[in-house]
């Protein structure tokens, strides 16, 4: 598998840059490879393309852009829908348009190997549908649960309180009471207001947006009192996440329909979990491998030993010591590991250390300055530099 370039290289940017600086770096680069300056190498100018905006979106967003700080692309494997880029994850195709203008030509120029011209059209001809409708879907919520390793080795479930929208009980989600929908008084129905301004160079006409209906050309006749004719209320909600053996940093659990509800009858958005891992005070995670310090005795490193160690999940797991062992060096216990979400586990190394008493008894003194003057006799004590 190609392994991916850093998103901070791919734009020549420094790690500390700031939004402007990474919108300048994707400026020029997007118009680098912009098809009509590459008529010979148009596939390779689409890949260069597609990359700098995989950094383009990692690096403009604050969430994502920590995950890869903190772990990489390993970090972002929750981050996107399909596991990796696509360009249904891209958030920015009005810095685009900035850019080129209009970007039905730039689209039909460029192939990018999946339905571009779909994904961008088809998500602003939904946009102007919308403006017409009287209800609009509910906003996606994001929500952070730190595990333990021991959480997250058993599995658990997880309580948590969120404030979000639910459906209005006084109106139904409708938005009102009674009359339903009449024309907007203050544009008559047009979604536009115009004024009349007068300069030296003459009368000219200024249209904005209605500021009574917001362009939709009609209003509510009565709207609900409890939830302002949106058919929807803040609350406290308390929701219940099972959260399955394995997961790891940056994962995320997606909750359909546990988001805000919609504007007046529109669907609910969902509520997506992520996991975050809280360091443990003993065992290490890499992966789906455990490391462990353990530290033992003069004596139990020269001759050995077995020793019980307690696990994440509270059993008692042998370690068998070898006589000799190397400080530092780690013993293997297969399968011992994290749970793997597709099955099976890792293992669990455990790293040998040896721990000098602070205080000894005087019959232990005594046994010490024996073996003292046994390890002296011997002739690899003269030789202590070698």
């Amino acid at each position: 598998m190609k392994e991916k370039k850093d998103y901070y290289e791919i734009l020549g940017v420094p790690r500390n840059a700031t939004e402007e600086e990474i919108k300048k770096a994707y400026r020029r680069l997007a118009l680098k490879y912009h098809p009509d300056r590459n008529p010979h190498n148009k596939k390779e100018a689409e890949e260069k393309f597609r990359e700098i905006s995989e950094a383009y979106e990692v690096l403009m967003d604050p969430q994502k852009r920590a995950l890869y700080d903190k772990y990489g692309h390993e970090g972002l494997k929750g981050a996107f829908r399909e596991g990796g880029f696509t360009w249904r994850d891209f958030t920015h195709f009005d810095d685009l348009e900035d850019i080129f203008g209009d970007l039905r030509d730039f689209f039909e120029r460029f192939t990018f190997g999946e339905d571009i011209f779909d994904v961008f059209f088809g998500r602003k001809t939904r946009e102007r549908k919308e403006e017409k409708l009287r209800s609009y879907p509910g906003e996606d919520l994001r929500v952070y649960v730190p595990l333990t390793l021991e959480e997250i080795y058993n599995g658990t479930q997880k309580v948590i309180k969120v404030r979000k929208y639910e459906v209005c009980s006084e109106c139904g989600g409708k938005g009102e009471k009674g009359e339903g929908w009449k024309t907007c008084p203050t544009c008559k129905g047009k979604g536009m207001v115009e004024k009349v301004k007068t300069s030296i160079f003459g009368q000219f006409i200024q249209r904005t947006t209605c500021p009574t209906c917001y362009g939709r050309g009609e209003i509510l006749s009565s709207p609900c009192p409890n939830c302002k004719g949106e058919g929807r209320v803040e609350m406290e909600k308390t929701i219940k996440i099972n959260i399955p053996k394995g997961v790891r940093e940056g994962n995320y659990i997606n909750l359909k329909g546990e988001g805000n509800a919609g504007i007046r009858g529109g669907s609910k958005g969902d509520l997506i979990v992520y996991i975050k891992e809280k360091e443990h005070k003993f065992f290490k995670r890499e992966g789906d491998d455990l490391f462990v310090k353990i530290y033992l005795t003069p004596s139990q490193i020269i001759l050995g030993d077995k020793i019980f160690i307690k696990h994440l999940n509270g059993k008692e797991i042998r370690v068998d010591i070898p006589k000799q062992t190397r400080i530092g060096s780690k013993i293997k216990i297969k399968g011992e590991g994290m749970p793997k979400i597709s099955g099976g586990y890792g293992d669990l190394y455990i790293e040998a250390h040896v721990k000098i008493p602070e205080k000894i008894t005087s019959e232990e003194e005594k046994y010490y300055k024996e073996i003292l003057k046994i390890e002296k006799s011997r002739k690899e004590a003269k030789e202590v530099f070698e």
